[in-house]
């Protein structure tokens, strides 16, 4: 070896060593910095740079940023997402974060729920709702998603700030046209009357007075409620198989048995969606994760010491909350990890705030270095084809805005268009089930409406029928036959 060799070598040595040094004494090297004349400046050598792009080289392009991170023709806007003004093409799926936290719920955060939505070139997708957790149902309402079109509810367990919605939805659904019965998916329990289905019946019972009062109005069989409960123990099993979509579930350790996982595989299009619901960091959401376009895991920061000074109560207690329930951001990059999906995420968790935030992605990224995002504050949307995915957050109102009737809502797909559209006639008029003394204490409608504003009140059911076209035509829209 040459002499400049030689010292070269010995270079590389003694900074390897130092590094190493330095690695493992970072308390000490903190005592020693806070002594320096300057604060922040260290004797030590500066450590080379570490993170590399795992998708390889991308200069100015980030360190965990593919190439396939873009957006595209069919993205109105960049920046925002701007409800009813995107159609999704055919073979695009959109993942909308409609809620995202377990507790507290914030103005930033609603309970969990996920709007995964399959593009057929149609301003009304394909949808399915996985969870529907307290607040949520307004995020889909302000995102222009019809209220007769919700269906397909995929629970993944019984835990109420993962379905505090659905009690409040379901009549109201039915209410605005809804008149199909709802479909909700979710698993059993150890016995009958801790399953999906029992919770589903007691639920209507609960609404009963609701349910019958909601019935003066046209409602079909909008109040029915069609249950798929599955074996909660099964692995891999296939709840749904639909027109080229299937969903499966696996068992999940959340405290108590009865807790799923789900994966949705979209066959025609390629693409596919993973919700793990909660539980424990499992080798099943792994497996059945494995190689997902999205991946979305429920996530908890492990900082239980910081969390006892922000809120008081014991450190222990959060440690052990922690780890008897759920996914650690340390544990959910690990999954991603073993994954490997086209990007991960995680929802169901609390925003920290703006000082936690970058040791939120360091837990995270301690095991996992490639696309990732959170899944709140409530509304983030995604969009993925199988060439690019996209990541913006929803423009939406903060007032009502619901989308406007549209008569092709109640006609099936591929179903020519009637001339009219009858709808459905109520069950329990208002005298069948209401005292007429209550009615008589109602004040005469002269003695408050203006001058020239009576009207007679309908208290009878009039019969309504819908004609199709002409609602279409108000609006400059032509049917072509």
């Amino acid at each position: 070896m040459t002499k400049e060799n030689k010292e070269k070598s010995k270079d590389q040595k003694s900074g390897a060593s130092r590094r190493d040094f330095l690695k493992a004494s970072t308390v000490a090297a903190g005592a020693v910095a806070a002594s320096m004349a300057v604060p922040g400046v260290s004797a030590a050598a500066e450590p080379e740079c570490q993170p590399t792009n795992p998708y390889g080289p991308r200069p100015g392009g980030g360190v965990s940023l593919p190439e396939y991170y873009k957006p595209w023709p069919a993205i109105r806007n960049r920046n925002v997402y701007i409800p009813g003004t995107e159609v999704l093409p055919k073979n695009e799926m959109r993942i909308m974060f409609l809620g995202s936290t377990p507790w507290p719920p914030t103005k930033l955060q609603s309970g969990t729920s996920m709007l995964v939505e399959l593009g057929n070139g149609t301003l009304q997708p394909r949808r399915f709702f996985f969870d529907m957790g307290n607040g949520s149902i307004k995020n889909a309402i302000a995102l222009q998603v019809p209220a007769p079109l919700i269906n397909d509810i995929f629970l993944s367990h019984l835990h109420a700030d993962h379905f505090a919605d659905l009690p409040y939805m379901y009549p109201f659904r039915a209410f605005a046209g809804g008149f199909e019965p709802l479909r909700v998916y979710g698993p059993s329990g150890r016995t009958p009357e801790l399953g999906t289905k029992h919770m589903i019946k007691h639920m209507r019972e609960m609404n009963r007075w609701h349910e019958e009062s909601f019935n003066v109005n046209p409602m079909g069989d909008g109040l029915e409620i069609e249950v798929t409960e599955f074996d909660w123990k099964e692995e891999n099993g296939v709840c749904y198989n639909k027109d080229g979509v299937v969903v499966r579930h696996w068992p999940r350790s959340h405290v108590k048995d009865g807790a799923s996982g789900y994966r949705l595989d979209w066959e025609d299009a390629g693409l596919s969606f993973v919700w793990t619901g909660d539980g424990r960091p499992d080798e099943l959401s792994a497996k059945y994760g494995k190689g997902a376009d999205v991946f979305v895991s429920e996530g908890t920061i492990d900082t239980p010491t910081l969390s006892s000074f922000k809120l008081g109560a014991p450190s222990e207690l959060w440690e052990y909350t922690i780890d008897i329930f759920h996914t650690l951001y340390y544990a959910a990059g690990y999954l991603f990890k073993q994954a490997q999906p086209r990007i991960g995420c995680i929802c169901h968790y609390e925003w920290s705030g703006d000082g936690l935030a970058a040791e939120s992605v360091a837990e995270v990224r301690s095991n996992w270095d490639g696309l990732f995002m959170f899944g709140g504050p409530d509304v983030q949307v995604l969009n993925v084809t199988k060439d690019a995915i996209w990541a913006r957050e929803a423009l939406m109102p903060d007032g009502a805005a619901p989308a406007a009737m549209d008569p092709r809502w109640f006609i099936k797909p591929g179903q020519k268009m009637p001339e009219e559209i009858v709808l459905p006639t109520p069950t329990m008029p208002r005298e069948v089930q209401q005292e007429q003394f209550v009615r008589d204490l109602e004040i005469d409608p002269k003695k408050y409406y203006p001058p020239g504003e009576y009207r007679k009140p309908v208290q009878k059911w009039p019969g309504i029928t819908l004609n199709p076209r002409e609602m279409l035509a108000a609006r400059g829209i032509k049917l072509d036959d």
